[in-house]
């Protein structure tokens, strides 16, 4: 891991400290590269009702188009947990990855206890349902 990604991995365990996870006990950490420089931290906050919950990728993805970051801007994101291997991002999130962040952006998945692993947006979600998927065909 270079020196960059480790920083952002570390980023994203302070963010992790902020969680809010009163039923799971669970810690999720997110970090969000901008081009500019500019690192949006995120974590899990969960809700009695479930549903609402909402993960440490999409808090930090979110946080960052809020405050005026644009759709596809990003550089990298770094996501830690409290795993025994390095902690992925959850099926939704892969989701919103995708509609947000460039195909070839770096996923970089870590632990609390060193391990690590890379991974770009398009290889945690192949074959994905793009905005170009609610294109409709042609008439005839």
């Amino acid at each position: 891991m270079n020196e960059n990604e480790l920083s952002l991995l570390k980023e994203a365990e302070m963010a992790m400290e902020q969680a809010y996870v009163p039923y799971s006990h669970f810690r999720v950490g997110a970090a969000l590269l901008h081009e500019s420089g500019t690192i949006y931290r995120g974590c899990n906050i969960e809700n009695a009702a479930y549903g609402p919950t909402n993960c440490a990728e999409r808090t930090a993805l979110f946080s960052a188009i809020a405050q005026g970051a644009k759709p596809g801007s990003f550089s990298a994101i770094a996501v830690i947990g409290h795993t025994t291997e390095p902690i992925t991002p959850c099926g939704v999130c892969r989701q919103v990855l995708v509609e947000l962040c460039p195909p070839d952006m770096k996923v970089i998945m870590g632990n609390t206890k060193g391990k690590y692993a890379v991974m770009t947006v398009a290889e945690l979600l192949p074959g994905a349902f793009t905005p170009t998927s609610l294109a409709k065909e042609e008439q005839e």
